[in-house]
């Protein structure tokens, strides 16, 4: 079972398991060179800029995906989470404490 936490009117995944995010499109909102970069990515997560580049994605993605955002720290994964809400996403989360708490919890990570 998932720990899904409400935070101002966003679902925050609160990590316990590597499999926790198995049931998500997970969309890391990240630049590529912190995609790549010290930090890694989750396996199978797809890169998608917060910014223009999530806003052009999110118009042509079906609204009844189950969504997972990835940033750093929560922060920015937090604001995607929001955006894709505010474009009528129901089943959206934001991943609490980023891509610092997968690597916290020693969780496999993914750079190339």
């Amino acid at each position: 079972m998932t720990n899904m936490q409400n935070l101002n009117g966003i679902a925050h995944l609160v990590l316990e398991h590597e499999s926790d995010v198995k049931d998500f499109e997970v969309i890391d909102v990240r630049r590529s060179d912190e995609f790549t970069g010290e930090l890694g990515h989750i396996s199978g997560a797809r890169l998608v800029t917060l910014g223009p580049e999530l806003d052009q994605f999110l118009q042509g993605h079906d609204k009844q995906s189950k969504i997972l955002f990835v940033c750093r720290s929560g922060a920015r994964s937090g604001q995607a989470a929001q955006m894709a809400m505010s474009q009528g996403f129901k089943d959206v989360a934001n991943m609490a404490g980023g891509m610092l708490r997968w690597n916290e919890l020693g969780f496999e990570i993914t750079k190339a």
